[in-house]
Formats: structure tokens, sequence, C-alpha cells
């Protein structure tokens, strides 16, 4: 038998899960992959006992329950004054990672080009691959990781079908300005080029910003495919339920792939969060929650010697080590684990060639006393 021929010859076990499996053999304290180690709403149980009980166990519609993107569409509206229709515009995913690849399959085709940003979640590339499409990466600023909009120009070619955008940003913390939807609709205005745009943080904006997601634009809403998760917002991420809103012809697409990947997403949890939705405050106090995190985490670091980046969004912080060590940042990160017992996650994994900044990520959706601990065992660091 010949050697498989691989699809991803350059992708390997994710660095996820290696420091997961550090921390866990030198018992440390996890900041690095992102998902809290606190519980979810029971209420949100309590409401998925409830569908499984009233026997919503077999298949749920394709394109996900009917209430459920009633709410999803109830919810859009309300925050950021765009209608969607439940029908023909909203889609039930299983989690946001696989409506980022439906998204990317389902618009692209071999040799059409798509430009992402890095540092990149870690699996726009790969889905760009798989398409067979060509990934034209663009580098955020540093140390700021914002867009670099003379450097986006001059990626654009006549190729271009596609560009990603993630806001708030994961890893960088970014979030997008009313001035970069300026730009990116001035750039995409009269050409074929779609976008699809990660908000899976669209609630953690801090410092009294505003997420400018593409539903604020009539002319980005209309050739962009936005994506939500319900695992980041109700701290669920186990249950991978997601959404994508786009408009009626984008999303037919988008449902002919969907349909083969998953065709559908698990009744109970939908049901479960259907009702969830009804009352707002369980997003509204989501900025909050997760500002108050941050800011335990930035003041627990502050006595030591890591120099802590801006942090406009999302749940994570970022900090240069340069002051301690001049290791490549994943040498680092795992002597990190081992010497100090403090799990982070070296932000170079997030470019494909490697880019080493000396920065390492730190997850702060976790327990308050997680953070503190955390915090404490890195005041020796040298």
């Amino acid at each position: 038998m010949e050697p498989l021929r691989s699809r991803l010859p350059a992708s390997g076990t994710t660095i996820f899960t290696v420091m997961s499996a550090l921390a866990e053999k030198h018992g440390a304290v996890n900041l690095g992959q992102g998902f809290p180690d606190f519980p979810i709403d029971p209420q949100l149980i309590d409401l998925f006992t409830q569908a499984m009980k009233a026997g919503h166990n077999q298949y749920p519609p394709m394109a996900g329950l009917p209430a459920l993107r009633e709410a999803i569409a109830g919810k859009v509206e309300r925050l950021y004054g765009r209608q969607y229709d439940p029908g023909d515009e909203i889609t039930v995913t299983a989690g946001a990672t696989q409506a980022i690849y439906t998204a990317i399959t389902a618009l692209v085709h071999p040799g059409d080009e798509v430009i992402v940003f890095e540092p990149a979640y870690d699996s726009y590339i790969p889905s760009i691959k798989l398409a067979g499409a060509v990934p034209v990466r663009v580098p955020l600023t540093f140390p700021g990781y914002h867009l670099d909009w003379p450097a986006v120009r001059r990626a654009v070619t006549p190729r271009t079908r596609l560009i990603v955008v993630n806001s708030p940003c994961n890893p960088g913390t970014s979030v997008l300005s009313a001035e970069d939807l300026r730009h990116l609709e001035d750039l995409t205005r009269g050409t074929p080029i779609l976008i699809v745009s990660d908000e899976v943080y669209e609630h953690l904006v801090f410092d009294g910003g505003r997420h400018e997601g593409m539903a604020r634009s009539d002319e980005l809403a209309a050739r962009s495919v936005v994506i939500g998760s319900f695992g980041k917002t109700f701290h669920a991420t186990g249950w991978k339920v997601g959404y994508a809103l786009a408009p009626k012809a984008i999303t037919a697409e988008f449902r002919r792939v969907h349909q083969f990947i998953v065709f559908t997403v698990s009744t109970p949890a939908q049901h479960a969060l259907a009702g969830f939705l009804k009352d707002p405050t369980h997003y509204e106090g989501l900025t909050a929650f997760f500002q108050a995190k941050r800011d335990l985490l930035r003041e627990a670091l502050a006595d030591t010697p890591l120099e802590l980046l801006p942090g406009e969004g999302a749940y994570f912080q970022l900090a240069r080590y340069g002051r301690v060590s001049e290791e490549r940042d994943e040498d680092f990160a795992k002597r990190l684990v081992r010497d100090y017992g403090v799990a982070t996650i070296p932000l170079s994994v997030f470019y494909e060639e490697g880019t080493d900044n000396r920065v390492i990520r730190f997850c702060f959706a976790k327990r308050d006393e997680t953070i503190v601990e955390g915090a404490r065992r890195l005041r020796g660091l040298r």
C-alpha cells in the first residue's frame, strides 16, 4: 500500500493540545486554551434537560430550529438594527469553526485568493487550503495587531475572492473601528469580493468601545457571512453551537455545503438556547463580566517583568517577555509550564511561517482564583 498523501502535510498536533497536556502533566494552572473553567448558567442546563424530557431528541431542520433562528434574528436586530430573515438568512451550525469551514468551502474555488490576517485563528488557513484556494497572508501591525490598510490594498488582485476578518481578534485582542468598516467598504465596492467575518467575541469589547461588525454596514452585510458562537457567549464551548448570518443568495450556497458536513445540530441544545435568548440580560452583562477578569489579570501580572499589551477585546491578554528571555516563544511557554506551573499559548503558532515576536497569550475566561493563582506563580519569573 502506498503512503497516504496528506491534504494538510504541515499540520500536526495543535499547540493547544500540547500545552494542555503539559499543564496536566505538571499540575499547572491552565491559562492557555480558550475555554472557561467556571460553570454555565443553571437555567441553561435546566432548559436543556427540559427539552430532552419533552422528547426533543430527533433531527431538527437542517438550517436549525425555527425558534432558535427567530431568537437569533431578534438578538441581532436589537443589537445592530439589522433584520435577517430567519427562514433564508440564518443557519445554525456545529460551532463557529464549522461555520468558518463551511463558508470558505461554499464561497471559493480552486485558484481563488483569500486574504487572511496574521496572527490568525488556526482554522482559517487550513480551511482555505482544503478548498483549493490560495491564502494571502497580511500581517497585522505590531504590537497593536490592527489592520494595515495600505498592505491590505496591495494584497488585492483580480483573483481575490474572499477576505476573512476577525473582530474582536483572537489572538490579537484588537477590534475593528468604524473607520475600518469604511476602509473595507471602499476596498470591496464594485468588486466580487465576499467577506467571512468571525465575530464570536462580539460581546467582549472593553473600555467603552462598541462592536463594529458587518451588520452595521449595508454594503458589508450584503457581501458577508457573519459568524457567531453560543459556546463563547454562554461559556458552553463543549456544546458546539454557532450560527451564520448572510443574505439569501449566500446562505443558499452556505447551506448546500452545510447539509453534507454536519446536516444539523443538537436538538435539545437548540431548544435550550432559544429559550435562554428570550432574556437579553444573559448576554448584556458579558462585557462588564469579562472586563473585570481582564483587569484582574492585568493587575495581578503588573509586578512581573512581563510587558502587557493592550487588550481591546476577546478574553485573552497578550504579553511580551523580552525583558526576561531571548528564547523562542514556544520554548519559553513550555518552560513556564515546567518551571512555574502556568500554561500559556505562544503567539508564533498563529502565523503560518512562525513569526516570533516573543509574545505569549493568556486566557482570562477563568475563575478569579485561577487567575490570581496563575499570576502569583509568575511573580518569581526571571
